[in-house]
């Protein structure tokens, strides 16, 4: 993925924060050598509106490289204070839009969970709640749409919009799961055993919403999902 220009993905911006569209395909932070990521990304676009003064980037939330959609950033610690404390009191709420496989036998269900993370193959896994290490994960989700595709490599051949609510932030909580409720991601190389590698991971952060860490003013920010997988 090669960004020519970062302002065409940022959202909004004000002196204390700065919302964007993280494009699928690039790493917030810490991205392999010789490969970009959005810090360095935003930080380079920041120092250049004020040459001389290092800038300061605050990052609050994060999404895995495969997946696009809204991130907020903050430009001071004050800010970044603020919206830490959101995040950790479940004051910043987040939507997800999602492309499934496989027959949703329930329309809208909550799904509750006890995820577990193996740092050797950077991947989580459901375990029995109890087990050493394993974190509780919460999402609700509702099907808006389903039809039949060529894509689908299942023998239904049945796909799913999903609007997916988290209330826990755990790691790979959407894609682990959705697949263990039967409808894995299209796209997902890691968690569904039948996806046929040509499809991007359909996953996309598509709201957010928070209260400006300043002017404690109500914010909402969406965008449509570009994969290929929703067009």
């Amino acid at each position: 993925m090669w960004i020519k220009d970062i302002r065409d993905y940022i959202l909004y911006e004000d002196k204390d924060i700065l919302v964007c569209h993280k494009p699928a395909g690039i790493a917030v932070q810490n991205a392999r050598v010789g490969s970009v990521d959005m810090e360095s990304l935003l930080k380079n676009y920041i120092a250049q509106k004020v040459p001389g003064k290092i800038p300061y980037l605050g990052i609050i939330h994060r999404l895995d490289q495969p997946v696009e959609g809204v991130l907020v950033f903050a430009l001071n610690p004050k800010a970044a204070a603020d919206l830490n404390r959101q995040m950790t009191t479940g004051k910043i709420k987040k939507v997800y839009l999602a492309i499934t496989e496989g027959h949703a036998q329930v329309k809208s269900a909550k799904l509750v969970n006890w995820l577990k993370k193996d740092n050797r193959t950077n991947s989580s896994a459901v375990v029995t709640e109890g087990t050493v290490g394993a974190k509780k994960a919460i999402l609700s989700y509702e099907v808006l749409k389903t039809w039949k595709s060529e894509e689908g490599v299942r023998d239904d051949g049945e796909r799913n919009l999903v609007r997916i609510y988290l209330d826990t932030g755990r790691h790979h909580q959407i894609r682990v799961q959705m697949a263990y409720a039967g409808m894995p991601l299209v796209g997902d190389r890691k968690y569904n055993p039948c996806q046929n590698g040509r499809e991007p991971l359909a996953l996309c952060s598509a709201k957010l919403g928070f209260w400006h860490p300043v002017t404690k003013k109500q914010m909402e920010f969406q965008v449509k999902p570009v994969g290929s997988a929703f067009l």
